[in-house]
């Protein structure tokens, strides 16, 4: 049971290695954000397609209410990836990580609007201390910083990512996790389709290695071993888990991109993980 769990563990630890890799590669890859983010849904939608095939799982949805939820939520991860990815280009991996991990407190803000719940007074105590995190983080408040636009396109990347989960709450629980991520990933192709030939695609010979690896290990591969987990985890735990997606991701870009964050990042940045932490744990307990 031990050696169980302990590779149970490793492998939610190496899905939230693999999904942290988002932060340099976008950064990283020379093409226009909403080309970037079409070959990573198109080339993970057809993994996962082959997946679903292959492991025989049933594509049909119950309801034309369920398609129209997600299809919303597929518009809500839309933005959420091409926000995120912006917030990559005009700041760093550091910033735009950390601004993103801003989601879970935003989700426990949001929740009560949602599922009709009151308000907790912890929340609002761990809101204001993102603000402050959000605050030091900022170099200056000014919207023609780039690293402050970035910081802003990062919220409402955090945004987008906290309202998708909240209207996906109960999808999860009818479908496969892997039938959803194909969904969306597939609508997400669809919508995004025709910035293949406005932007166009001419640096796409000199980026394959790196959009493969985006859409391969860091979509389709990264995302399904995290939806696996959740058999063996709670989604709080696997939250406490995903909170170092920002170390990994600054580690990573330290390495790769020369990207060294300065004492504001480590200070802003240790008190939004502070609340992922805190919140994670305060949700196991109840």
């Amino acid at each position: 049971m031990k050696n169980t769990n302990s590779q149970n563990l490793l492998i939610l630890l190496l899905a939230t290695f693999l999904i942290s890799t988002s932060g340099p590669l976008g950064k990283f890859i020379d093409l226009p954000v909403p080309v970037i983010i079409w070959w990573r849904v198109a080339i993970a939608a057809l993994v996962l397609f082959v997946l679903c095939k292959y492991q025989k799982f049933n594509l049909a949805l119950n309801s034309k209410k369920d398609y129209t939820t997600i299809g919303v939520s597929a518009l809500l991860f839309g933005g959420h990836l091409i926000t995120y990815f912006y917030a990559l280009k005009l700041s760093n991996v550091a910033l735009g990580m950390l601004s993103l991990f801003t989601f879970p407190v935003i989700t426990a803000l949001l929740e009560p609007i949602f599922s009709k719940t009151k308000l907790n007074v912890v929340h609002v105590f761990l809101g204001v201390l993102v603000l402050i995190g959000l605050y030091i983080l900022a170099p200056d408040f000014n919207f023609e910083n780039s690293y402050f636009k970035g910081i802003l396109f990062g919220i409402a990347s955090a945004l987008c990512y906290a309202i998708r989960n909240l209207i996906m709450k109960n999808e999860v629980k009818k479908y496969n996790g892997v039938v959803l991520n194909f969904y969306q990933l597939a609508i997400l192709s669809i919508i995004l389709s025709p910035f293949l030939f406005t932007l166009g695609t001419s640096n796409i010979s000199t980026q394959y290695p790196y959009i493969l690896m985006l859409a391969i290990l860091t979509t389709a591969i990264g995302h399904t071993l995290l939806i696996r987990s959740f058999k063996h985890f709670s989604v709080s735990t696997a939250s406490i888990i995903n909170g170092i997606q920002p170390v990994f991701g600054i580690v990573i870009a330290y390495f790769f991109l020369n990207e060294t964050p300065n004492q504001n990042t480590f200070i802003g940045g240790g008190l939004i993980l502070i609340t992922v932490i805190v919140e994670s744990i305060r949700s196991k307990k109840q």
